[in-house]
């Protein structure tokens, strides 16, 4: 089992016997305030659709409104313990990858799983994102 060094409040583990995870973390423990961001899409404060039919628009704008929804509960990307990607369409993730990396550790990225889905709620929605957090506490 390989386990990075405590540099936060989490502890990243890769198991023996279990494939390297690519731009994630098979597990990821830790201690603290549970925040549970809920399943964001690319609309704007005012409710607009941000890169209509644009993957690389949207998933800029769905991490912006995460960035915003971790603040408002005390927390930021890096106590980012589990991203959920719920996607139309799995050409996308490239470009949801890239957004992503411009937000996370990348040495120590959260678990994470993606799905692909018939439909989001709106038929001009690609993608939607739902974080979890570990805020405080300490880390075993």
């Amino acid at each position: 089992m390989h386990t990075t060094p405590r540099t936060h409040l989490t502890h990243h583990t890769a198991p023996d016997g279990v494939a390297p995870g690519a731009g994630y973390t098979h597990v990821v423990t830790g201690a603290g305030r549970l925040v549970a961001v809920s399943g964001q899409v690319a609309l704007d404060a005012d409710g607009d659709l941000v890169g209509a039919g644009d993957p690389a628009a949207q998933a800029r704008q769905v991490f912006e409104n995460l960035r915003r929804c971790l603040a408002a509960a005390g927390a930021a990307f890096t106590d980012v313990v589990k991203l959920t990607y719920y996607v139309t369409d799995t050409a996308h993730l490239p470009a949801i990858r890239a957004a992503r990396d411009a937000r996370v550790d990348v040495t120590r990225p959260p678990a994470s799983t993606a799905v692909q889905v018939a439909a989001l709620f709106r038929p001009d929605l690609l993608l939607e994102i739902e974080a979890w957090a570990l805020v405080g506490g300490e880390a075993r």
